[in-house]
């Protein structure tokens, strides 16, 4: 099973918003606020949030349609980044991907991955064909 956040980005992705229209955003404070209920700080954590909106906003996540999620950051490139990587079959652990993404820089890792092969390996992602 995914780390919390790669668990997070699941139930937000399968969520079942009985024909209402519930944000990406609305949707990930959810499934955080389930899975975090007693540590705030933990459920705005920004590096897994930004990395499920900015798929969302790609329209990468089955059942989300493409649109205005994510605000504009650094960070935003590195899960589209690993979704390219993931299609092409090149790179399958949390650790390699990163390396890629981030070309090798020593930046830490704040659970986008963990997102990212989350939904990839639940078949949430949409893929190239």
């Amino acid at each position: 099973m995914a780390n919390k956040y790669g668990e997070a980005a699941l139930i937000a992705a399968r969520m079942d918003t009985y024909g209402k229209s519930i944000t990406p955003a609305a949707r990930w404070e959810q499934a955080t606020a389930k899975l975090y209920p007693t540590n705030p700080s933990a459920q705005r954590k920004g590096g897994p949030r930004f990395a499920f909106l900015s798929l969302c906003e790609a329209g990468l996540v089955k059942g989300i349609p493409a649109g205005q999620y994510a605000p504009s950051n650094k960070g935003k490139s590195y899960a589209l980044r690993a979704v390219a990587l993931l299609n092409a079959g090149t790179h399958k652990s949390v650790s390699t991907l990163w390396a890629e993404v981030t070309d090798g820089e020593e930046i830490a890792h704040n659970s986008q991955m963990d997102v990212v092969l989350a939904l990839w390996k639940n078949d949430l992602i949409v893929r190239s064909a």
